[in-house]
């Protein structure tokens, strides 16, 4: 299955801090409802789906039928719980279900089954460290983790010049976790962080697919200017408008402290240029929430919290891959532990290289699948697919080069080849090494070195006069490349090295 590579931020690239207005502090806090990945929904046995035909995987109790009730299935509190320990949480052995009450038509009980009052996990924390992309180390405080059913879906449409708003239940009733955070962010880019560490950690505990754009992840964020009346910002699909929806709402607070007026506490939408006016912010007392009564609570055993077994989470992947026996720098770490499959695939290929029969070298894996392979995908404007270049047949290539077979120029070659050309997959690299004439050349041909020299050096005359000037002495690694294109990478690049400063005297 093809996969697109996700773009994120790494250690590398520290984004500059978003300046505020000097005299008006910011202060916000995120709700973050997450799409449980479960088999069934949270309180039925209906399939959870989200590319079925409308209405297709609903259940009596999601349609609301009068006399059906709900009962919990342990999936989705399994997959909460493991939410809660990832994230620092204190584990609730007794926590109930509460009923939260508004009427619209995607909500056909006029009420969603929530915790309110006793959610099942609290007082967490996620750490921002220097190579998420902040200065230094800053903790996001967790309020509560609660878990909750899915709405249904409005669709609108349009029918011979008559507006309908037709109702999809297949979502209705799928779990959600909501995660509340303490009002710890100051500033946009901490938000940005936060969100990409969020989605990265639930993709790695395989709960949640993380993603902003399908829904699966909803972000809403409360706003605050000096301690003010905070505003709700909802409708948020993308971590680019969460963004640009805060820094927006951050200024129009402003003007409203500095023309004399006052800010109201309400909800407002994001309509991709301003935010916009959606409702007057309801109070917990609107919602009349009450126990449920058709719910018993959650009862857990004491130590459930030491009985959880989590995958290794990012932040320790991360310390693993920067240490021996792999040795990657932060960026490319970085790059491995935001991709599951791309992380899988370089383990297989450390393991068959590095650790195998022949010991290749160990930066070696790093950078020819981060920067050789995916920069092959780029260029054929691909997704990362593993199938295309299996790690059988990378390893080949990694082990003839640390073999001195074929030099790591005509390897790269080689590598294009493949991947323009899948049917040659399954020759062995040696026969394609010798098909192509790829292969080191054992002895040198000096006159073959001083001719290809010569000829560098006649089409790049004004390089070698500032080389002999003493100037621009980096420019001899062009001259070298040139010479490596010529001779097709037979010939190793520090005999060309030599060879050009004897003859141009530096």
């Amino acid at each position: 299955m093809l996969r697109c590579y996700r773009s994120f931020s790494t250690s590398g690239i520290i984004r500059k801090k978003y300046q505020l207005t000097p005299g008006f502090d910011l202060k916000c806090g995120l709700e973050i409802h997450s799409q449980l990945d479960t088999t069934h929904k949270l309180f039925s046995l209906s399939k959870t789906s989200f590319q079925s035909s409308p209405n297709s995987k609903i259940s009596y109790f999601d349609a609301s039928l009068p006399g059906t009730q709900p009962t919990l299935n342990p999936e989705p509190l399994l997959f909460a719980l493991k939410a809660a320990k990832a994230l620092n949480s204190d584990i609730n052995t007794n926590s109930t279900f509460d009923r939260k009450h508004y009427f619209y038509g995607d909500q056909p009980m006029g009420y969603q089954i929530t915790q309110h009052y006793q959610p099942y996990a609290k007082n967490g924390f996620l750490k921002l460290l220097p190579h998420d992309g902040v200065q230094k180390e800053k903790i996001i405080n967790i309020e509560q983790i609660q878990i909750e059913q899915d709405t249904g879906k409005s669709v609108y449409t349009e029918f011979d010049n008559q507006a309908f708003s037709k109702i999809d239940l297949n979502r209705t009733n799928t779990p959600l976790i909501e995660l509340v955070t303490k009002p710890d962010f100051t500033n946009p880019e901490e938000i940005r962080i936060f969100i990409k560490k969020f989605q990265n950690l639930v993709r790695h505990l395989k709960i949640c697919t993380g993603d902003l754009e399908t829904g699966a992840m909803r972000v809403d964020v409360n706003i605050s200017i000096n301690n003010g009346h905070r505003v709700e910002l909802k409708n948020l699909s993308t971590t680019s408008a969460v963004i640009q929806a805060v820094k927006y709402e951050y200024q129009r607070q402003i003007d409203l402290v500095k023309s004399g007026e006052s800010v109201v506490q309400e909800t407002r939408g994001w309509n991709g240029a301003k935010t916009v006016r959606l409702r007057t912010k309801e109070a917990a007392l609107d919602y009349r929430y009450m126990p449920d009564p058709e719910l018993a609570s959650i009862c857990l055993e004491d130590d459930i919290e030491t009985k959880l077994v989590l995958p290794k989470l990012p932040d320790a992947l991360l310390d693993e891959l920067r240490n021996d026996p792999y040795n990657l720098s932060v960026k490319d770490a970085t790059i491995l532990t935001h991709d599951l499959q791309l992380l899988d695939y370089y383990f297989a290929l450390f393991g068959k290289t590095v650790l195998g029969d022949v010991s290749v070298e160990s930066k070696l894996p790093g950078n020819w699948l981060i920067h050789e392979l995916l920069g092959g995908f780029t260029k054929l404007n691909l997704p990362f697919d593993q199938n295309l270049i299996p790690v059988d047949k990378l390893s080949e290539l990694l082990i003839a080069i640390q073999l001195e077979k074929i030099t790591k120029s005509s390897a790269k070659l080689l590598l294009q080849h493949l991947m323009n050309n899948p049917q040659d997959l399954e020759t062995p690299i040696l026969n394609l090494i010798q098909e192509f004439d790829l292969g080191k050349q054992d002895t040198v041909d000096l006159n073959e070195i001083d001719t290809i020299v010569q000829d560098v050096m006649t089409q790049h005359e004004n390089i070698v006069q500032d080389l002999q000037n003493g100037k621009k002495l980096n420019s001899i690694k062009f001259l070298i490349g040139q010479c490596m294109r010529q001779s097709q990478g037979k010939i190793k690049p520090n005999i060309f090295e030599n060879r050009l400063k004897e003859i141009i005297g530096i």
